[in-house]
């Protein structure tokens, strides 16, 4: 078999991983004891992330064409690729709070919904809460002044009651 066909399936399944993707993020895993690994792997797993490690040329040829093809200039030493469909910030919180436990771990790069972060942009995109917790923010905002409209016309009757 030519190296080419056996080449084939793993750009084929990186092309899958991506397609539907809302984010990728690209860290350099080098340094990390076979414990922090296996824990970062089951922090991503239980937050519906795929991470798996991929040679940088394969990745090259999956991400050509597709708003992923922004990282490939990072694409140089060892490279793990941590994908999201569901929630667009998630690889980045997991992969940042990580790293702050296990500091060989490094956030190269990463696309999220369409747009190129370095790494800092990455840190940054790492701060902002996940889905679930900007609309209960969101709604508990909205409830807020209509439960402390609801207190004030309460005492205004309670005290109007009281006068007669």
């Amino acid at each position: 078999m030519a190296k080419i066909e056996l080449k084939q399936p793993v750009v084929e399944e990186i092309s899958a991983n991506i397609k539907d993707a809302q984010s990728v993020v690209l860290v350099d895993y080098r340094g990390l004891t076979v414990e922090q690994d296996t824990e970062l792997r089951k922090q991503l797993r239980e937050a519906g992330i795929v991470y798996k490690v991929y040679k940088n040329t394969m990745m090259v040829r999956a991400f050509k064409g597709t708003d992923f093809e922004s990282l490939t200039p990072y694409l140089e030493g060892p490279s793990a690729a941590a994908i999201s469909t569901t929630d667009a910030t998630a690889p980045a919180r997991v992969l940042a709070e990580f790293a702050k436990k296990a500091d060989k771990l490094e956030i190269k790069a990463g696309v999220v919904e369409g747009t190129f972060y370095d790494a800092k942009g990455m840190q940054t995109i790492a701060s902002i809460p996940s889905r679930e917790v900007l609309i209960s923010r969101l709604l508990g905002s909205m409830q807020s002044p209509i439960t402390n409209f609801a207190r004030v016309l309460k005492q205004i009757a309670e005290k109007n009651g009281a006068a007669e």
